[in-house]
C-alpha cells in the first residue's frame, strides 16, 4: 500500500494571469490545505511554453496515502456538494486566472521520497524536465523498474537528478511520470543532445521504444513559492496582494 499518493494538475491560464494564479495556490491555498484537509504542496511550476502548452502551470499535491486521499475529497464534497462551501470566494478568485485543467492521481515508485525530504536534503534545479510516458497496459511498475536500473544513470551523467517517479492510478496501468531536476539550461542542452545521433541517451531511446513506450517531455521552472524553490511549505507570512504579484 503506498505510502503517500499525489494529485497532479496540468492547468490552463487565462492571459497574463499566470504568477497572480501561483501565488493564489501557493501563499493563500496551502496553509489552508495543510490545516484543513493534511495536504502540502509538492510543487507548481510554469511550464517553458517552447516545450508545451501555454500558458499553463503544472501542480503537485502530496497526500498521506489512499487514506488522506479520501479525507481530501471528503472534505470537498462534505454536505452533499460537488465543491467545498468554505472556498467559495477562493475559487472565485482562482476562476479568474484559470479556465480549466486535467488531473490525475499518481502512486510514487517505492524509491521516491516525499516533499518534506526533498527539502530537508536540498534537491532542487533551475528547470526540470517533466515526462508524460505511455506504454503497454499493466507495464507501468516495469517501466518504472527500468528507470531506476539504467535510465537514471545515464540523466546523471548530464547532471539531471530524478526527483520522483510516479504511475497514474485510475486507468489500465499503461502511463508514467518522472520528474528531473537540471542544475542550470547548459546542462539542459547538452541533455537534449545527447538524445540525436550518436549521443549517450540513444541506447536509452531505443530501449524505451522497444518497451512500447511513447513519451513527452516539457521543460518546468518552479513558481516563487514553490516548495523545492525555497525549501519548505508556502506559509500565511508569504502572501501579499494579488495586484503586487
Amino acid at each position: 500500500m503506498a505510502s503517500r499518493v499525489y494529485i497532479h494538475e496540468l492547468i490552463d491560464i487565462v492571459g497574463h494571469n499566470r504568477a497572480k494564479y501561483q501565488h493564489h495556490m501557493t501563499a493563500n491555498w496551502v496553509p489552508i490545505a495543510r490545516a484543513e484537509r493534511g495536504q502540502r504542496c509538492y510543487g507548481v511550476w510554469s511550464t517553458i511554453g517552447s516545450t508545451g502548452r501555454w500558458p499553463e502551470v503544472v501542480n503537485m499535491w502530496e497526500f498521506d496515502g489512499w487514506d488522506g486521499l479520501v479525507r481530501n475529497f471528503e472534505v470537498e464534497t462534505a454536505g452533499g456538494r460537488d465543491q467545498d462551501p468554505s472556498l467559495m470566494e477562493w475559487w472565485a478568485t482562482a476562476a479568474q486566472f484559470r479556465r480549466g485543467g486535467v488531473d490525475r492521481i499518481l502512486v510514487p515508485d517505492d524509491d521516491s521520497r516525499g516533499i518534506e525530504d526533498l527539502c530537508a536534503h536540498g534537491v532542487r534545479g533551475e528547470l526540470y524536465c517533466h515526462e508524460i510516458t505511455r506504454v503497454p497496459p499493466g507495464q507501468a511498475a516495469s517501466f518504472l523498474e527500468a528507470v531506476r536500473t539504467t535510465g537514471e544513470s545515464l540523466y546523471e551523467t548530464a547532471g539531471l537528478e530524478l526527483v520522483g517517479a510516479f504511475r497514474t492510478a485510475m486507468r489500465a496501468d499503461d502511463e508514467c511520470i518522472t520528474l528531473w531536476s537540471c542544475p542550470n539550461w547548459a546542462s539542459w542542452g547538452e541533455f537534449e543532445q545527447a538524445w540525436q545521433a550518436s549521443g549517450d541517451l540513444t541506447a536509452w531511446s531505443k530501449e524505451m521504444i522497444g518497451f512500447g513506450a511513447t513519451w513527452q517531455r516539457t521543460v518546468l521552472v518552479d513558481a516563487e513559492l514553490a516548495p523545492l524553490r525555497i525549501g519548505r511549505q508556502p506559509q500565511e507570512s508569504d502572501r501579499r496582494p494579488l495586484d503586487q504579484v
